[in-house]
């Protein structure tokens, strides 16, 4: 179902917008949350902090989409299930009462589908996710995610596909479950000296999609 529905449908009831700006934070993983967000414009990452410290990032979200429909349907009140840090230079959320946000799924069929589509696809993102980062090592986690981030920020040029985002190896070491940056910086030397991928102006241009997509899960 196409995401514009629920744009349409929160616009309708009026709902509140708030904005943000790049490397704020949205939400922190734990502390209690009583709203649903849904983000309007711009991008937002999401990630938890592991036991040892260590930040580990679960995914880059582009606008439109739901941001913080986890965890249960009752509690006005409830732990937000990650971090959420602007990503872009503002990002803009409509902002709506979680047991309002629910009262109105429940009395619509197509907010139903909605929700019941986003459960369905975020399962199957983060099993995507493991598999990339336990079935072909590091190098492999760290091509699995430049072919992820391709769909996400692509840009088909003449000689490759740009990744119109400034992602950095730190970053990247949060996504692939790597514990150090140093690692990522030997991984990305490599693929740059296979001709895999370069870097321009902090960005990643892929040379070689089909190098990419052998480490990636079906």
């Amino acid at each position: 179902m196409e995401s514009d529905y629920l744009v349409s449908f929160l616009e309708e009831k009026q709902t509140t917008i708030i904005k943000k700006r790049r490397h704020t934070y949205l939400s922190y993983h734990g502390l209690e949350e009583a709203y649903s967000y849904v983000l309007k414009e711009g991008i937002v990452k999401t990630s938890i902090i592991l036991k040892d410290g260590r930040e580990f990032n679960l995914s880059y979200i582009v606008a439109p989409d739901i941001i913080s429909l986890l965890k249960d349907e009752v509690s006005n009140y409830t732990s937000a299930p990650f971090n959420v840090r602007i990503e872009s230079e503002e990002a803009s959320f409509y902002r709506i009462p979680r047991a309002t946000f629910w009262e109105y799924v429940k009395e619509n069929q197509i907010l139903q589908d909605y929700v019941r589509d986003y459960y369905r696809k975020k399962l199957s993102e983060n099993i995507e996710a493991l598999q990339n980062m336990t079935m072909n090592g590091k190098k492999g986690a760290v091509c699995a995610f430049i072919n992820k981030l391709i769909h996400l920020f692509g840009v088909q040029q003449q000689r490759g596909i740009l990744i119109d985002f400034p992602v950095t190896n730190e970053d990247i070491a949060g996504f692939c479950g790597i514990s150090t940056r140093n690692s990522v910086n030997r991984i990305i030397h490599d693929l740059k000296q296979e001709q895999v991928i370069e870097i321009h102006n902090q960005k990643i241009f892929v040379l070689d999609l089909e190098y990419l997509t052998d480490y990636t899960a079906n």
